[in-house]
């Protein structure tokens, strides 16, 4: 009986994004191009203050993988999350549970980065500096902070 629980309480805690997303699918015609948009502009403005020539021609040829790799990177982090049975129905409840989500989101964050700089920027022809900067960027700009948003906010 108590495994019971503790497997329910893991499914309410760590899918606020996918269950969100499957209560109230309306949601998808917010998230799916907001998150587009977001790529697009950090994509854009790393690449203009980097001194990449055309930024927003250059981040429209990218922008369907960087999006795309990006969903991948959140769903990496949420697999992580899941393999934890003590993140609270608050990630705030508790330190560990904090810093637990806070470890999911720093592992979507570095496959944002890596995913970036070695498949998703590769067409847009930048300097290898460059391509740091701008899969850094992507990577601290959009990473999945909205994991620490507590379910019980919604439940």
């Amino acid at each position: 009986m108590k495994n019971n629980h503790s497997n329910e309480i893991k499914l309410y805690n760590i899918l606020l994004p996918i269950w969100l997303l499957w209560l109230v699918p309306i949601t998808w015609l917010i998230i799916l191009p907001g998150n587009a948009i977001i790529d697009f502009l950090v994509t854009m403005l790393a690449m203009k203050f980097t001194g990449c020539a055309n930024p927003a021609r250059k981040a429209r040829t990218v922008l369907l993988r960087v999006w795309l790799l990006g969903f991948l990177a959140d769903f990496i982090g949420v697999v992580f999350m899941m393999l934890n049975d003590t993140v609270a129905y608050n990630p705030f409840e508790n330190v560990f549970a904090c810093l637990w989500v806070a470890g999911c989101i720093l592992i979507s964050a570095v496959c944002i980065y890596f995913f970036n700089s070695k498949f998703a920027l590769k067409k847009a022809n930048l300097q290898p500096e460059q391509l740091k900067k701008v899969a850094l960027a992507l990577a601290v700009f959009t990473a999945p902070y909205l994991f620490f948003i507590p379910t019980s906010w919604i439940y």
